[in-house]
């Protein structure tokens, strides 16, 4: 069957020691760090979780210059390990769940906080404070089959060279291998799958001018600077 319109490009992201990784879907985790749960105002007790989506093409790729999205005076930065996903299933146990890992990479999940405010006040969805143009920065993707599979180590974002936010995985409420067998249970993932497996505490807002560099311990860094 001919196409009436020319085929979207499929959105990529760099892998360390060169290709690209073709991204399908990208998941997020909501609230996986105790502290964070917190300073969110909710109860940081281990409770089953829960995930929002962003669009494949919110991927943007680190050492870029983005422009502040429109429609917000309120952005804010959330900085993540996310996991890339090599092959999928559905009803994944935990034990098998690594088998489905390409490899991992820091992002940053970055929210329109006061349209988030608002979608919770009205009980509305979260898509527009969540899932907009270059919402999902990412540093190149590390391949698990060198750098193995984090369950531990530092995660930090810096602004302008000043310390934001800091924790460790190891603080993680759901685990990787937890998050993806959970999830599998209501989506059959896929080769080229993102998920975002959650920020520690210390969210916060973003500048025009600001210049952020997130880290997690063993992965490249991921840097960006909003116009």
């Amino acid at each position: 069957m001919a196409l009436v319109i020319a085929a979207p490009v499929i959105p990529t992201i760099a892998v360390v020691g060169g290709g690209e990784f073709p991204v399908r879907r990208i998941y997020c985790v909501g609230r996986n760090y105790a502290a964070h749960a917190r300073e969110m105002g909710h109860d940081p007790n281990r409770e089953e979780p829960f995930f929002f989506t962003k669009p494949a093409d919110a991927v943007f790729p680190s050492g870029g210059t983005m422009p502040y999205p429109s429609r917000t005076s309120d952005l804010h930065h959330e900085i993540e390990l996310v996991v890339a996903l090599k092959a999928g299933g559905s009803d994944v146990s935990a034990a098998k769940a690594l088998d489905l890992v390409y490899g991992y990479c820091v992002g940053v999940d970055l929210t329109r906080r006061d349209l988030q405010n608002v979608a919770k006040k009205m009980q509305r969805p979260w898509d527009l404070s969540k899932g907009f143009d270059r919402s999902a920065p990412v540093s190149p993707i590390s391949p698990a089959a060198k750098v193995g599979h984090p369950a531990k180590g530092a995660i930090w974002l810096k602004i302008n060279g000043a310390d934001r936010q800091t924790g460790d995985l190891a603080d993680m409420i759901w685990n990787v291998p937890d998050t993806i067998a959970y999830l599998s249970q209501f989506v059959a993932l896929a080769p080229g799958d993102l998920i975002f497996t959650g920020t520690p505490e210390g969210v916060g807002p973003v500048n025009r001018g600001d210049r952020l560099h997130g880290h997690v311990d063993g992965l490249a860094d991921l840097t960006f600077t909003v116009a």
